[in-house]
């Protein structure tokens, strides 16, 4: 048989292979509660909206012809404009269309990023922990990630500064607000000082930021490229978390030499992002959708991490530790005494029929990191069963101890 390349023969990503598999294990049983998802509410998918625009679009004499047919590299740009003005300006990133390409999802950004910037070897600093789907495609580039210490304000900067020094990398992953998988946000003083040290240093910071939007507490933050002077930071986003995940859709910002080369690995990678997708959501946000529905999610997500966080705070044994997150869809629990998540959660799974993610896997840095603690996602599953699946959890998790 013909031989694989070398890197899907490198360790690192064979592991990380199997936490992805892990990740996504399907809970099949009738009474399963899956914590461990981390895709919005099926509440949250606007069905009804999508249906009447369908209806309109998908017709010779509306935008039919035009969902159906082959796009540009940059996807349609009455989207890109909507971009520009209703999910960037308001934040304070300032850009236009031209500076703004629409991706399959949002991590086909890290895939471009990774086309253009590394090459063998090159570093890549990331959060410990991090968004471990990330990891895995750095290290199909075969880029070495090096994990940088957080608190609960987020990037610790005096590691990063620390870290760059010692190991001159090529790119800084973070994800800044309501990160995956903690919860925990950058504070606002340290995404300036993160942008100052890209520019400082020559490094490239790839800003990843799908959850920004869904904030149901506490004061709205500037994204890091709002303080790019540079063109040293490069703003990654989605929709699948404020839209439709199955759209496919996100969207990358960035300056115009990164955005030249990255359009063109978008074209080698698939030509384009889906017209139907792009055309469906520039008349949902056209047609002024979006404001009540942004309202209306984040008002659900409001309540869902409430009742997580009284639950986790009323069942989980004493000398738990968790985050209270501003937004999002995830808190992380570290859990006390000497309880393996990986074990427990094979062990919840088949007894319990509940799931969550091991922490073990967000770590790069391998050996015992993560090894007591949990991702618990509260968005997709209802207040009733987080209630009931927090409180079955919590008292198993008691017998361990």
């Amino acid at each position: 048989m013909t031989k694989f390349s070398k890197r899907w023969s490198d360790p690192a990503l064979v592991e990380t292979c199997d936490v992805m598999d892990r990740l996504f294990q399907p809970m099949t049983a009738a009474d399963g509660i899956a914590f461990s998802i981390g895709s919005p509410a099926q509440e949250a998918l606007p069905v009804d909206a999508l249906r009447e625009i369908s209806q309109d679009v998908f017709r010779r004499d509306g935008r039919g012809v035009e969902a159906l047919a082959y796009g540009t590299k940059m996807g349609i740009r009455d989207l890109r404009e909507i971009i520009a003005a209703q999910l960037l300006a308001p934040k304070g990133v300032q850009t236009t269309a031209d500076n703004i390409l629409i991706t399959a999802g949002g991590l086909e950004t890290m895939k471009l990023m990774c086309d253009v910037f590394l090459d063998p070897g090159d570093v890549v600093l990331v959060e410990s922990p991090t968004f471990v789907h990330c990891v895995m495609i750095f290290q199909i580039f075969n880029a070495v990630c090096i994990p940088c210490q957080m608190d609960d304000q987020g990037l610790i900067l005096e590691d990063v500064e620390a870290k760059i020094k010692k190991y001159h990398p090529k790119m800084i992953y973070t994800v800044p607000t309501f990160q995956n998988p903690t919860g925990v946000t950058l504070a606002q003083d340290r995404r300036q000082k993160l942008a100052e040290l890209a520019e400082k240093y020559d490094i490239l910071v790839l800003e990843d930021d799908p959850y920004r939007d869904i904030r149901f507490k506490g004061k709205d933050l500037l994204p890091i490229k709002a303080f790019d002077q540079t063109g040293h930071v490069v703003l990654a986003n989605s929709f699948s978390k404020i839209f439709s995940p199955g759209s496919r859709l996100g969207y990358v910002v960035a300056p115009d030499d990164i955005m030249e080369k990255i359009s063109y690995a978008k074209v080698a990678t698939n030509s384009h992002s889906s017209k139907i997708s792009e055309v469906l959501a520039a008349e949902f946000f056209k047609r002024g959708y979006f404001p009540e529905h942004l309202k209306r999610i984040c008002a659900l997500y409001r309540e869902r991490c409430a009742v997580m966080m009284d639950a986790i705070d009323t069942y989980f044994p004493a000398g738990t530790k968790h985050t209270y997150p501003d937004g999002g869809l995830f808190t992380w629990a570290e859990l006390p005494g000497d309880i393996d998540t990986t074990e427990l959660l094979k062990e919840t799974m088949d007894q319990l029929h509940i799931s969550f993610v091991a922490g073990s896997g967000f770590y790069v840095e391998g050996g015992d990191a993560g090894k007591h603690c949990m991702r618990i996602s509260f968005g997709a599953v209802t207040p009733e069963k987080i209630q009931v699946g927090i409180k079955r959890l919590g008292d198993y998790i008691k017998t361990k101890l």
